[in-house]
């Protein structure tokens, strides 16, 4: 019987010596993008189905021609209750309004979007999940399509 205590005050203190080692060793947990608060996406869940275009510049052929695409299908845009982020050479707008760095940074980490990287669009949905990524020219039409066979948008539709 005392062989057994022996043996179990030697596991309980290989466990506490290794538990202490594990705390030491534990690095404090960094607040996700996806729950920073300065992260504009968090507002328009389940209220939009944000469209983010990311270029490193504003004369860039494919973001040239993003833009027009939006242009002529504003309505088609509006019908699916979508909203326009654009972050131009690392400058962020919601709906035309500018954000802060801070806010345009929170935004391209949730998304792991580098803002240097070439024309990118990212589209979000109501749920606040991202469920297209595309780089270089894009066709609108294709993401409309898109958002059209998503359920939420179906009952909408149908509601």
């Amino acid at each position: 019987m005392k062989r057994w205590w022996i043996m179990a005050a030697v596991a309980a203190a290989a466990i506490g010596a290794w538990s202490a080692q594990a705390q030491a060793d534990a690095k404090p947990q960094a607040t996700t993008p996806s729950t920073d608060a300065a992260n504009p996406l968090i507002t328009d869940k389940w209220q939009f189905r944000p469209l983010i275009l990311v270029t490193p510049s504003a004369e860039a052929p494919a973001y040239r021609a993003l833009r027009e695409q939006l242009a002529q299908t504003d309505t088609q845009f509006r019908d699916r209750e979508m909203l326009l982020y654009t972050v131009e050479n690392g400058e962020g707008t919601r709906h035309g309004k500018p954000m802060t760095p801070y806010e345009t940074r929170a935004l391209l980490d949730a998304l792991g979007v580098d803002a240097h990287q070439g024309v990118t669009l990212v589209l979000v949905g109501k749920d606040g999940g991202k469920k297209i990524e595309q780089h270089g020219i894009v066709d609108l039409q294709q993401v409309y399509d898109t958002i059209d066979r998503m359920p939420m948008r179906q009952a909408e539709r149908n509601g």
